[in-house]
């Protein structure tokens, strides 16, 4: 394989890590593959973990920056804060301390839009829901859409415990942030 011209670290939690199936069955090998196809010349650094928050992920970011010297964070952490019920004060500090990081590397960040089930109250869902796009506004940053947008109401793609995407689901999340991906790319 050739050098990639444009490296994308992806920093995220079960959502990105392949949660309950095999790694390659999951959708970012199959979109790193989408692009290998389209003989692009993008390389996806998967460094997501099941469980991780943000506070995990701005303890590992530094490691992860000088290992891989991305050209692009791409940011999917906050769905174990939200489900734990940290406050969102903490989550945006977190956010904004990878993204000052990363932007001190030269390095461009995406934010993903994160969303949890609406069992925590309509107050505490708005804050959270808000402060990704606060985040992406405040450090002029490119907010992508949910990783679950299409498929988190539809019970035919999500298993049983109503969080996680089925097998079935990571060919669609591919093909979608196949294309959001593209659209942003330098």
């Amino acid at each position: 394989m050739a050098i990639a011209e444009t490296r994308i670290l992806l920093l995220g939690d079960s959502l990105s890590a392949s949660y309950g199936m095999t790694y390659e069955a999951g959708w970012v090998p199959q979109l790193q593959q989408k692009f290998d196809t389209a003989a692009t010349s993008v390389e996806i650094i998967n460094a997501s973990i099941s469980g991780e928050t943000t506070g995990g992920g701005l303890s590992r970011l530094p490691r992860l920056l000088d290992e891989h010297s991305p050209d692009i964070l791409w940011i999917e952490l906050g769905g174990n804060d939200g489900l734990r019920g940290y406050p969102p004060p903490r989550i945006r500090q977190n956010l904004e301390q990878m993204t000052d990081l990363a932007s001190e590397r030269n390095i461009t960040v995406w934010l993903t839009q994160i969303e949890i089930p609406p069992n925590y109250g309509p107050r505490y869902n708005e804050r959270f829901s808000a402060l990704f796009r606060e985040v992406a506004e405040s450090r002029s940053l490119e907010l992508l859409p949910f990783i679950l947008v299409d498929v988190a109401l539809k019970p035919e793609l999500m298993m049983n415990d109503g969080i996680h995407p089925t097998i079935e689901a990571q060919p669609l999340i591919a093909e979608r942030f196949f294309d959001e991906v593209r659209k942003r790319m330098p």
